[in-house]
């Protein structure tokens, strides 16, 4: 993607590009074009910090075992973890031995001009402030952003509401948010709900992953040969390889 991005910036002449981290290659774009280049977190300043600490101090090579508990230093607060309750990136003892990719995405959040996350100040002003001030990074707050579907907000200046009701910001909104899903909401919800608690199997390869129709059919025939319940999130355009019974 860096080729037509870099096409776009020539004819558009943007003062800074805004990425997801997983674009660490929109480092060398954003140098080339001489602009900053801000990377929009999902996660909270809190998280971060915490893994930034694991990173920096590894407090976890320190315990016998994966229940025993130790304690995240240099941080705001009293904060304790056990080994099992770290990422298998953050349980890494040697840098040598992390995953290449890995690597090249956390360099990138340090290399770039900033980072602006999906929250705001007065939810964690003590993370906000460790991270921006004892760390030394630039972050904005910009959040929470919960983008507003605009025909209920029509809808809602029609009929005179004084405010768009909850129910339309849970329900509506959110399931209309992309392409349109083969199964309907409330069939859904009602299949979740005759099953019992944690009990359901959720699956999802996001956007950037692309499989061939066999690929698909491997891992459908892997699903039935569990015998686990789940829910699967494919893409509408892998059309014509869904088992019988799917």
């Amino acid at each position: 993607m860096q080729e037509p991005l870099e096409q776009l910036i020539q004819e558009c002449r943007p003062n800074c590009i805004v990425t997801g981290l997983f674009f660490p290659w929109t480092i060398d774009t954003a140098a080339k074009f001489n602009i900053p280049r801000l990377a929009i977190h999902g996660t909270s300043f809190f998280a971060l910090c915490v893994s930034e600490s694991i990173r920096l101090h590894k407090p976890f090579m320190n315990v016998s075992s994966d229940s025993d508990t130790f304690v995240v230093q240099n941080l705001p607060h009293l904060i304790k973890l056990t080994r099992s309750q770290l990422s298998p990136f953050d349980r890494i003892e040697e840098e040598k031995n992390i995953p290449l990719m890995v690597k090249i995405v956390r360099e990138s959040g340090l290399k770039g001009y900033g980072i602006i996350f999906n929250g705001f100040y007065e939810l964690e002003p003590d993370y906000f402030e460790h991270y921006s001030k004892v760390l030394g990074r630039k972050a904005w707050a910009i959040g929470p952003l919960l983008l507003c579907n605009r025909d209920i907000e029509d809808k809602a200046e029609r009929e005179k509401k004084p405010s768009i009701d909850k129910h339309d910001w849970d329900t509506e909104d959110k399931a209309e948010r992309g392409k349109k899903s083969s199964i309907d909401k409330h069939e859904c919800i009602k299949w979740l709900d005759s099953n019992k608690p944690s009990s359901i199997v959720y699956i999802c390869f996001r956007t950037v992953a692309i499989f061939t129709a066999s690929q698909l059919q491997e891992l459908a025939m892997g699903i039935e040969a569990s015998g686990q319940e789940v829910i699967w999130v494919v893409r509408t355009d892998n059309e014509g390889w869904l088992p019988e019974g799917f």
